[in-house]
């Protein structure tokens, strides 16, 4: 994803530059692709792939949902609202463990 996400590449560019096999890079593409993540082109026996910017912004949107959904559990399980509570007081512990024999 880093790779296409600077600029389009072929399959075998990739492979190259990954050190991978072409038939390994294919695999993963597909699934990137079957995700809607990437896109892929032909141009000859040749397929370019590049990043999908509407699979991404899915991407975001649905892993959001799930951000907001954690938030709220975590409000909901918070017994003192974060404008009553005290400073904190506690210090960590500097001490050092003695290494085991």
């Amino acid at each position: 994803m880093e790779r296409l996400r600077a600029r389009p590449h072929a399959v075998g560019e990739l492979a190259i530059a990954l050190r991978v096999t072409q038939p390994a890079v294919s695999q993963h593409l597909r699934v990137l692709e079957h995700a809607r993540l990437v896109s892929m082109r032909a141009e000859g026996r040749r397929r370019i792939y590049s990043v999908s910017t509407e699979g991404l912004v899915e991407l975001r949107r649905y892993l959001e949902s799930f951000w907001q959904g954690v938030l709220e559990a975590f409000a909901d399980d918070d017994p003192v609202p974060p404008a009553q509570r005290p400073p904190s007081t506690t210090r960590r512990r500097t001490t050092r463990r003695k290494p085991r024999a």
